[in-house]
């Protein structure tokens, strides 16, 4: 199962145990899940396609507890994904002109492009909204790659009032215009979680923080390996000019013309090549302070260029 499917599967088994945030759940999964037909005599039919189980019978949970609405189920196979897929019915009847105006979905008045008026009452519907338009056309990457999350619809004002919502718990996103569509998404890791905390998908929570983990981990050993390679490329060429040094100021007058301290110095680096300085410092005797190592280096470098000048 995808890191998307096992999100939307844990989201769909939450029930909350008050009415108010039930219908504005449902509310979001209709609103932006759902089609809605008619007929000229005003009678209203609602179907809603899913592919996971455990979101089909959460609407078909809601529309019978809050409204008692009578529902038609009809599990589907689809062939070109060769995966479930699950038709929701809500067919004409009693009552559901009046759900469909607690929506602003027609019923006989004009349609809201917004979310209805009445429909979040408090944070915990702001949440169960939230938590319903995800599981109606959300979708969220596996956090072992790229990781991003959005919720798709067709109402740019729709759009801007998840927008919203998302704000009043302090989470950042950002909406684009898609074709005939309008997405909203989240960018970067942490609003991302924040959105799972927020809504209570509490186990793909953890999933995301341990692949985060391991990400942050993985980049700062890639960080301390690519350092540490970059110091020792440093180092060679430090090590390879210093000896190149001793080379110009043996074939221009001979080593026995530096004094003793320089001397030493260049036996050192001659016979360990791939030392770094602390290590000849370590290695000289009496052995030799960084500064005083360091002092040498520049010494040896210098006289190696006034040779070289007087050459030219």
């Amino acid at each position: 199962m995808s890191f998307n499917a096992t999100v939307r599967d844990e989201l769909a088994r939450i029930i909350d145990e008050k009415e108010a945030p039930r219908r504005a759940e449902l509310a979001a999964l209709i609103r932006l899940g759902a089609t809605v037909g008619g007929s000229s005599a005003g009678r209203y039919r609602i179907e809603l396609s899913t592919e996971n189980a455990a979101v089909a019978r959460k609407v078909i949970t809601l529309s019978h507890n809050i409204f008692g609405l009578k529902t038609e189920f009809t599990p589907r196979k689809n062939v070109l994904h060769k995966a479930n897929n699950y038709l929701i019915t809500i067919p004409a009847q009693r009552g559901l002109n009046a759900v469909l105006d607690q929506f602003g979905l027609m019923g006989g008045k004009q349609p809201c492009w917004d979310i209805a008026p009445g429909i979040i009452v408090d944070n915990k519907c702001a949440i169960a909204y939230l938590r319903g338009a995800f599981l109606a056309s959300g979708f969220i990457a596996d956090p072992k790659g790229d990781f991003h999350f959005e919720i798709s619809m067709h109402s740019e004002q729709l759009a801007t009032a998840i927008q919203a919502l998302m704000a009043r718990f302090d989470i950042e996103a950002k909406t684009v215009a898609r074709r005939n569509a309008w997405t909203v998404y989240l960018k970067g890791t942490e609003p991302i979680i924040d959105f799972l905390a927020l809504v209570g998908a509490h186990n793909a929570l953890l999933k995301a923080e341990e692949v985060r983990v391991y990400k942050s981990l993985r980049n700062s050993i890639n960080r301390q390996v690519n350092a540490e390679f970059a110091n020792q490329a440093k180092a060679t060429d430090a090590a390879l000019h210093q000896i190149e040094c001793i080379e110009i100021i043996e074939k221009s007058r001979g080593l026995d013309s530096l004094p003793r301290a320089l001397q030493e110095f260049a036996d050192l680096r001659r016979e360990h090549p791939e030392a770094s300085l602390r290590q000849l410092g370590e290695m000289a005797k009496p052995p030799l302070s960084k500064s005083a190592i360091n002092h040498r280096v520049r010494r040896l470098d210098e006289i190696a260029s006034s040779l070289q000048n007087a050459d030219e």
